[in-house]
């Protein structure tokens, strides 16, 4: 194995061992294979463009696309062109995916979930350090600087996790680094001979100066240590969960402004608990309804990788809170008050409410947020063993005044109906066809909570993954299959795409009534649903769900005005099983449907689904991408192949200057070929002892070698004799002097020779020379043009 084959692959393994500092981080940590992959493909990209790119910096280059088209085609194949090639869109996806992954690096608490951008980040993190560990060690070949990107990997690692790395982690990335270390080391020495005790027979010269990679290791080892030791400290540690608030929770200080978490898997692992241990319990006020939801928070910004809640001002706590926003006085409200108690070991920064609430008591240091109308702990101040009591409003719209509600404000519609330029088109065409023929934005959120509940063919399964992003809205709606968090992030972006306002809220469903007159609200009761905006009502619950919560009264045809929900009792506790399949019978209504009132022998019906043909155009693009995949990479070949037999049988005439030029021709495709089989042209040499040369240098002997002096005395006759001949057979002579070039050289030399000839370079220098020869004759065009404009002188 060649020096720089060895220490290319241990750059890969010093590396990965440098990356194992990462795996506590993630759960699951499977992504290090998929890095691992990626890295060896990388440095194997590396290995081939240094042995066929002479320049450094450009085999660099080559390496740096090949990372690109790596993670393109491991996170963004569906957008990018022939699932490789990263176009605009394919780059932009990326784009969002790192900013999604930097928002819950520094929302997710240890272990984070394996979000797609937390996932991009670890892999792209991963190439960057090797890439750079490749490049100095091998490259360059200088291993002892790869030290520091090695150690600030481990540090990154040892940040992002509060300074608790294990010590293992670190013995890992030290012993990947001395790996290099002896690698490179024993490659110096097979070249030079022993560096320590003086030169060796056939070393540097006894005045030269040798640099120990072990010397500057030391030099490198020593500041990478202090760069592991400071920069822990100066990296921000992973934050609590949003719902998962039981165990050890770390209150925020009292900055201002909401930077709050995102609550996807907090909440699948809420929901998927075997026990649902009990974390609130409140008791309704006279004459509030008893599926009271309560919420924490609402996520009202979409960047495209997922939904989060906006950095907003906060304020002191006001004895009562303002009129909800868009809540007219037409609408039917009344105020109740509500007793709330948390359980000790439920540590929430968030304070859970219901909504709209008007005012709150509550002890310790709190702070308010208006535009979600939430409270927030300040100075680490959390919810566990709390009592606190919320007076609250009980809108009740009719579907008649939603049906008639006027145009939201302008800013408000900007701010809540923005949705990214990457939301796929599945997303906005398929909210078209479900609410085709609705008359109003009222018409259409019913058509959507319907169709997700119970008329779309969807069912609640809280094993599928949560996921993040554009993709994973259209995954859900191709599969059908999710849970709270797929059914009202998809319903709020559908939303925003018809142009109605739409945000997430995150909370609890009613819970479990007691005997006591209480509610227990558990771990399995954590919910997200969709609230629309509607002016003269303000934010308004929707619940696509299937199986879970209740449907509000004002979506229901049916159902008499005032009343608050579509049953007078609470629904059972979340922690039962899904409720059987609904059933499609025209004459149920589909939230009865929704509630499994219709019996359980009928099947959902599912949605049409079918689509335009695939366009003609996209055929064509397609079939035009592919075949320039094809063909840009054979293209010196195909050129070398063309351009040879042109020279060999192209000419045909009879005249002395078509004799001459036909063995200029032949002689230039033997000079050509030796150059494609490593022999570089030497234009200073006659043509004899060119020949000479080649045959030299290319081990030819026999008649591979005496047709190549045939061929290099035909030439001396062309050049000198005053009346050129050229014998006949030239052109075999040729092809049996490449067969002899193309026989003494490796196979792998002789494919290289075929597919990637060095003298293809000279289409390069043609164009270069015609570009220069017309830009000339451009300018002295322009310098003739402009020396006939001049006036002359008229004598007088």
């Amino acid at each position: 194995m060649s020096g720089p084959v060895r220490l290319a692959l241990c750059a890969c393994a010093a590396t990965l061992l440098a990356a194992g500092a990462l795996l506590p981080l993630v759960d699951p940590w499977t992504w290090i294979f998929e890095a691992a992959l990626l890295l060896v493909l990388q440095s194997a990209v590396g290995a081939l463009a240094r042995r066929f790119v002479p320049a450094r910096a450009a085999a660099v280059g080559v390496q740096v696309l090949a990372t690109l088209v790596l993670l393109t085609a491991a996170f963004a194949s569906d957008r990018a062109l022939l699932g490789v090639l990263p176009g605009p869109q394919a780059v932009q996806w990326l784009g969002d995916l790192l900013t999604a992954g930097t928002d819950d690096v520094s929302h997710y608490a240890i272990p984070a979930p394996m979000t797609d951008g937390i996932k991009l980040l670890l892999v792209a993190g991963v190439l960057l350090i090797g890439l750079l560990v490749d490049v100095l060690a091998v490259t360059l070949r200088s291993a002892a600087p790869a030290g520091l990107p090695l150690l600030a990997l481990y540090s990154v690692a040892a940040g992002l996790s509060d300074g608790g790395a294990n010590w293992l982690w670190f013995v890992l990335a030290a012993s990947g680094y001395l790996l290099l270390l002896l690698a490179e080391g024993r490659d110096r020495t097979a070249q030079w001979g022993r560096l320590f005790g003086g030169p060796a027979s056939g070393g540097p010269p006894s005045g030269a100066r040798v640099k120990s990679p072990v010397r500057t290791g030391r030099r490198i080892g020593a500041l990478a240590l202090g760069v592991a030791l400071l920069v822990p400290a100066a990296l921000p540690a992973l934050g609590d969960g949003l719902l998962g608030g039981l165990g050890t929770g770390k209150g925020r200080g009292g900055g201002g402004t909401i930077s709050a978490v995102n609550p996807l898997v907090s909440l699948q692992d809420n929901l998927n608990q075997s026990e649902n241990r009990e974390v609130l319990t409140y008791r309704p006020g006279d004459g509030a309804p008893q599926s009271t939801y309560l919420r924490i928070l609402s996520l009202d910004r979409f960047t495209g990788s997922e939904w989060l809640p906006s950095k907003r001002a906060l304020t002191d706590v006001p004895d009562r809170f303002s009129q909800p926003a868009g809540l007219g006085k037409d609408v039917a409200v009344f105020e109740t008050t509500s007793e709330i108690t948390a359980s000790d070991d439920y540590r929430q920064d968030y304070l859970p409410m219901p909504y709209p609430a008007t005012r709150v008591r509550v002890d310790g240091r709190w702070r308010y947020e208006p535009e979600g109308r939430t409270l927030i702990g300040d100075g680490g101040q959390t919810t566990a063993g709390k009592r606190y009591e919320v007076s609250s409003l009980s809108v009740e719209p009719t579907a008649a005044q939603l049906a008639a509600a006027g145009l939201p404000p302008k800013e408000l519609t900007l701010e809540y109906t923005e949705v990214p330029t990457s939301l796929p088109d599945v997303v906005a065409e398929t909210a078209a066809q479900v609410t085709r023929g609705s008359a109003n934005h009222y018409e259409q959120a019913v058509a959507l909570q319907d169709w997700f509940a119970s008329e779309g063919g969807f069912s609640y399964d809280t094993t599928v993954s949560s996921g993040t992003g554009t993709a994973a809205i259209a995954r859900f709606l191709k599969d059908r299959r999710g849970f709270c968090v797929h059914f009202s992030f998809a319903m709020a972006a559908m939303a925003r795409t018809l142009g109605i306002p739409a945000r997430v809220a995150v909370g609890f469903t009613p819970g479990t009534p007691q005997a006591n007159g209480a509610v227990s609200v558990g771990l399995r009761d954590a919910h997200a649903w969709p609230e629309l905006y509607f002016e003269g009502v303000g934010w308004t619950r929707f619940e696509p769900t299937p199986t879970r919560g209740t449907v509000p009264s004002y979506t229901v045809p049916e159902a008499p005005t005032g009343a608050a929900d579509t049953s007078a009792a609470p629904t059972a506790s979340v922690s039962a099983q899904p409720s059987a399949a609904p059933s499609a019978s025209e004459s149920c209504s589909a939230p009865m449907r929704k509630e499994g009132a219709c019996g359980p022998s009928a099947a959902p019906v599912a949605a049409d689904t079918a689509g335009p043909g695939f366009p003609l155009g996209t055929v064509a693009l397609v079939v035009l991408g592919a075949a320039l995949v094809v063909l840009i990479p054979l293209s010196p070949m195909l050129w070398r192949t063309r351009l040879r037999a042109r020279r060999l049988y192209g000419s045909g005439g009879r005249t002395p200057a078509d004799t001459a030029a036909r063995t200029l021709a032949v002689w230039q495709e033997i000079t050509d070929t030796a150059w494609d089989h490593g022999i570089v042209p030497d234009e200073a040499l006659t043509p004899r002892r060119a020949a000479g040369r080649i045959a030299r240098l290319g081990g030819l002997d026999g008649e591979p070698a005496a047709a190549l002096h045939r061929v290099a005395g035909a030439v001396e006759l062309v050049l000198y004799a005053p009346r050129p001949q050229s014998p006949a057979g030239l052109a075999e002579d040729a092809v049996a002097a490449g067969a002899g070039l193309a026989g003494r050289v490796s196979r792998f030399a002789r494919l290289r020779a075929t597919f990637a000839p060095r003298s293809a370079v000279r289409v390069v220098w043609a164009v270069s020379e015609r570009r220069t020869a017309w830009a000339k004759r451009f300018s002295e065009r322009m310098g003739a043009a402009g020396r006939s404009l001049r006036p002359t002188r008229s004598r007088g």
